[in-house]
């Protein structure tokens, strides 16, 4: 145990390294103080950060993100590891959305350029795009109560990273349930492992998710600002900078460390479905999809595992006298909701989210319902096409991540960029509603789409989750991440289901694109309105009166 911030303890005997801490890896570590110096502003700096976005407003004096004041960290404190860090980077390689759900769709029975039709399903027979947007809704809507429910109380007690363990179980056996899903004849059971899996997939991330924020606090160049913040050795702002980039850091390398990791898995599978030959016919097709959800779920083992056992238990905070986890549990749900409109920034940040979540994941689920037909479902033409995807994913994400650092650009505006791409996704599609040769209508449209989507638009995923850590009150990331994933999948539930009453009524498969063009640009401007300064001040406010 040793001297913490602010005369706090940091518990941390049991994991004092044996020679100097190394923080990041040595692209994104400071290595001395000039390093240090490169994440702050001085005065100077301050005119050109202002134009490139470094500051939504005039800087609310001492709060932090989250609604912190300086050295206020009254939870036990855990130095985050190299180590440590690696093995929460390793993590997402392994959840990677190969296994028990994005791979995993009840299209397989389709394996032509024909319009596929099955049924019965849902009480009459559909076309197997309306069937998979079904599945998507069907998941997404029992997610909402479930995470709701768990989120709420995991931010009590030291037990939560079992929350993440438990999903991810669940997800590994699903995975390999799909080995017995051998013949098209069975696409009744892949529509069901596929909605399971969903709802396993998505618990392990928001969970796995939720963790990241306390990592960036606790990196030991964090503790030490905040040490020299209190002994009036540095400012506010060049703390406030410094928090803000450690959490973009982590969440950017994050999500190209597992895009760089997807590649070599997916490298290994190309040779799989060769081996298998599985564009033989329906069956071999259908055949091989499992063995690969399969792999993908043993790839996913070998990544949890060191994450299962380096994460520290960072306890929250103690159960109330007279209180159990369930009745905390609906205190706490009740109180987010009814103090929610109090917290203006963060409900207008969570419209946003739900209008423009709902935008992109319905986006992606129509553009790849329309890359199946394009490529005949060929397994081995989709898992290609994903390999380009993810590549392009892996360089985007980390050049999104150096332009940041380079001009500190703050994470809003980041955001903002991804928007964009996001409406010129909308709006190729959106051409399609007339144009027969162009729209998601050819072959080298979905391979430009997936260099597109993963070079411009997946940041997206790693700027919204960082979004939601500077917007969300300190020590209730658990509860508001399960919110926002509620919200999230909320949304993405309803985008399919009124998608999927658009195919079926006009019998195109683009008119989607005229309703998601025109809901992501009026969701736009909500995040335009977001100021993140003023949501420290009211995350504080927030805080001090649940105390």
């Amino acid at each position: 145990m040793i001297s913490g911030v602010n005369g706090k303890k940091v518990h941390t005997n049991l994991f004092l390294p044996r020679k100097p801490l190394l923080y990041l890896p040595a692209m994104d570590t400071p290595q001395s103080t000039e390093k240090t110096a490169d994440l702050t502003m001085n005065k100077q700096d301050e005119a050109a950060g202002l134009e490139l976005g470094t500051f939504d407003s005039n800087p609310s004096a001492d709060v932090l993100p989250g609604g912190r004041l300086p050295g206020s960290n009254d939870d036990v404190r855990f130095v985050t590891t190299r180590k440590e860090l690696w093995s929460y980077y390793t993590y997402y390689v392994g959840n990677n959305a190969l296994a028990g759900w994005s791979a995993s769709d009840p299209s397989q029975p389709c394996n032509s350029s024909e319009p596929c039709m099955l049924g019965p399903f849902a009480g009459q027979v559909r076309d197997i795009n309306s069937i998979v947007l079904l599945c998507n809704g069907i998941s997404f809507a029992i997610q909402a109560g479930m995470f709701l429910l768990i989120g709420s109380f995991a931010d009590y007690g030291s037990w939560r990273p079992w929350i993440t363990i438990s999903f991810t179980v669940l997800a590994w056996g699903i995975s390999f349930g799909w080995l017995g899903v051998e013949t098209p004849d069975k696409w009744q059971a892949a529509a069901v492992l596929y909605i399971i899996g969903l709802i396993a997939y998505q618990g392990a991330l928001t969970f796995w998710t939720a963790a990241f924020p306390q990592l960036a606090r606790d990196l030991p160049e964090m503790m030490e600002s905040e040490k020299q913040l209190l002994a009036g050795e540095k400012d506010i702002q060049e703390h406030e900078t410094l928090d803000v980039m450690s959490r973009n850091r982590i969440s950017n390398m994050s999500f190209v460390i597992c895009n760089a990791g997807e590649v070599v898995i997916l490298a290994i599978m190309v040779g799989i479905l060769k081996a298998v030959n599985s564009d033989a016919g329906v069956e071999q097709n259908t055949k091989a999809f499992s063995i690969l959800i399969a792999f993908s779920a043993a790839c996913w083992i070998l990544c949890a595992i060191p994450w299962f056992v380096l994460e520290k238990h960072r306890p929250g905070k103690a159960l109330p006298a007279g209180s159990n986890y369930f009745t905390v549990a609906c205190k706490n749900v009740w109180y987010a909701l009814k103090e929610c409109l109090k917290l203006k920034q963060t409900f207008l940040y969570l419209i946003f989210y739900f209008l423009m979540g709902d935008t992109l994941n319905t986006t992606v689920t129509v553009v790849g319902t329309l890359q199946n037909s394009i490529v005949a479902y060929s397994t081995l033409q989709l898992t290609l096409l994903l390999i380009v995807g993810i590549f392009s994913s892996a360089v985007g994400s980390y050049v999104f991540w150096i332009i940041q650092k380079k001009f500190k650009i703050n994470t809003k505006t980041m955001l903002l960029v991804n928007v964009v791409f996001i409406l010129l996704l909308d709006g190729w599609g959106f051409l399609g509603i007339w144009l027969n040769n162009f729209g998601f209508k050819n072959v080298w449209e979905v391979w430009v789409y997936q260099a597109f989507y993963g070079f411009f638009v997946c940041p997206w995923y790693s700027y919204s989750q960082t979004m939601i850590s500077e917007v969300v009150p300190k020590g209730k990331e658990f509860l508001f991440f399960a919110l926002f994933s509620i919200i999230g999948k909320t949304s993405s539930f309803i985008g399919p289901f009124v998608s999927s009453a658009i195919i079926d009524r006009s019998g195109n498969d683009n008119m989607p694109f005229a309703f998601l063009l025109g809901l992501g640009i009026a969701s736009s401007f909500l995040l335009i309105m977001v100021d993140v300064k003023k949501s420290r001040i009211e995350c504080k406010e927030y805080l001090e009166k649940e105390a």
